[in-house]
């Protein structure tokens, strides 16, 4: 109880207090949702990912292991909701918004804090947490993008929509300055890091002035799927992964808690900016967060049991 009520006090409820922020602003004076998105996408995720990046300082063993479990569990996770889609006839858009809704998970404003909190005593479970993001905004600039994109392109279009994304060469960027020990001096590296410390807070209010107006008349069958594939068939995955590449201790925690956090709000952020059914994947970013409060905290428990 004491895990379950730190998480709803110390992080979701400062998530929902900005967009409730974000919603009552756009009740108020209408915001323009294309412009914060594509500000979030085109400034402020690049700042996000090379911050991370840069800083980031694990041993070769422990990204190795992680990266392994990652790849393996992203995979079947992909193909999971590939399957999910094609059984249930989403259309394209649909489909692609599903998709990310289900593979994209909040690693970062979500998983960091928790993993901090459940291995306060123990700094390699919050090591583990931080590749986890690193791979997090990875994906999402690769394969989460390409999935938006190909929802309305397809082929050469595709290729140059993702290489005008700046986040790649940010990405590029970090790991050559990174690789040479380069650094950035005072004056360049504090106006990046406040950018990436603004990005939470516009991407969490641009994700409430997108849900300002939504009503939920009923709980449609995407979206049931979206919560039975963020929180419950992505950790059963994660843990099938765990126990075929034989992790133990810390490393398996880590991970199984990994696979459990809900959906990002980036790929609300991306349904917005390529229109693939924004409503849908806003309402699956509030559902999953809602509901993660709960599945979250089982997950957390059964490591400590099964590990």
């Amino acid at each position: 109880m004491t895990i379950l009520f730190h998480i709803l006090l110390d992080i979701i409820f400062p998530i929902f207090v900005l967009v409730g922020a974000g919603a009552l602003l756009q009740r108020l004076i209408r915001l323009d949702l294309t412009t914060l998105s594509t500000l979030t996408v085109y400034f402020l995720l690049p700042a996000v990912c090379f911050v991370n990046i840069y800083e980031s300082n694990m041993s070769s063993k422990l990204i190795s292991r992680t990266l392994l479990f990652l790849m393996l569990f992203n995979i079947l996770l992909i193909l999971t909701s590939m399957v999910i889609a094609k059984v249930n006839g989403f259309d394209r858009k649909l489909a692609a918004t599903f998709k990310n809704s289900m593979v994209l998970s909040n690693s970062g404003n979500y998983g960091l804090p928790v993993s901090e909190l459940v291995f306060a005593a123990n700094p390699g479970g919050m090591s583990i947490q931080i590749i986890v993001s690193i791979f997090q905004n990875l994906l999402t600039f690769t394969y989460g993008f390409f999935n938006s994109v190909s929802a309305e392109s397809s082929g050469r279009d595709i290729l140059r929509k993702i290489m005008r994304l700046p986040v790649i060469y940010a990405l590029l960027l970090a790991i050559l300055l990174k690789c040479l020990h380069i650094e950035i001096p005072e004056f360049l590296w504090k106006p990046i890091e406040n950018s990436s410390n603004a990005f939470l807070a516009v991407a969490l209010v641009t994700l409430g002035a997108q849900v300002a107006f939504l009503k939920i008349t009923r709980i449609s069958r995407p979206i049931v799927w979206i919560v039975i594939g963020r929180l419950i068939i992505s950790p059963l995955i994660g843990l099938s992964v765990i126990y075929i590449l034989g992790l133990t201790d810390i490393t398996a925690q880590a991970l199984f808690i990994a696979s459990s956090f809900p959906s990002s709000r980036n790929s609300a952020l991306l349904a917005l900016e390529y229109d693939n059914y924004p409503e849908y994947a806003s309402q699956a970013v509030l559902l999953t967060t809602i509901l993660s409060g709960i599945t979250v905290t089982i997950v957390v428990y059964l490591s400590k049991i099964l590990f």
